[in-house]
């Protein structure tokens, strides 16, 4: 008896999914961080806060998946509950609400990664879209344009320790 299969590619995951990131944005100015860790090969938890220490916070913490699309690409998504504390001149009470998010990410070159991101809270779209270098296995540091849905458009500069 023979057995007929599908042939095919299968690909591991192209970029990892273990880090700490340490991010600062302007206008408005704010500083935040971001960790994010393996459940499974295909998916994982996710927990961020920024804040401009003004008396407010934007906190996220969820799950996620990833997988490959190709040999150079991945895709992944998350669903977050946040929480968030506004400045006061926003003059707004604290809210929580669910993100959902789709993104990607791409290598363009050995060490290049093309990563964009879109989604939306209960109140408005989330994206961004940016570039990572990663200088060692362990380190990367990422220029990128973000609007988390609060602060609005913000470009943002940061550090990712992958472990």
């Amino acid at each position: 008896m023979s057995c007929v299969g599908f042939s095919g590619f299968t690909y591991a995951n192209n970029f990892n999914y273990n880090f700490i990131e340490i991010r600062t944005a302007t206008d408005p100015q704010l500083t935040g961080v971001e960790a994010s860790h393996f459940l499974t090969q295909n998916t994982h938890v996710v927990a961020r806060i920024d804040s401009q220490f003004d008396s407010d916070y934007a906190a996220a913490a969820g799950v996620g998946f990833n997988g490959p699309l190709s040999q150079f690409a991945d895709i992944y998504g998350q669903v977050l509950a946040h929480r968030i504390e506004f400045p006061e001149q926003y003059e707004r009470d604290s809210v929580t609400q669910v993100e959902m998010n789709i993104g990607f990410r791409l290598w363009l070159a050995d060490q290049i990664e093309a990563t964009g991101r879109i989604g939306r809270n209960d109140e408005s779209s989330v994206f961004h879209a940016g570039v990572r270098f990663h200088s060692t296995d362990q380190l990367t540091l990422s220029g990128e344009m973000r609007n988390n849905g609060i602060y609005g458009p913000q470009l943002t500069m940061s550090v990712r320790f992958q472990y």
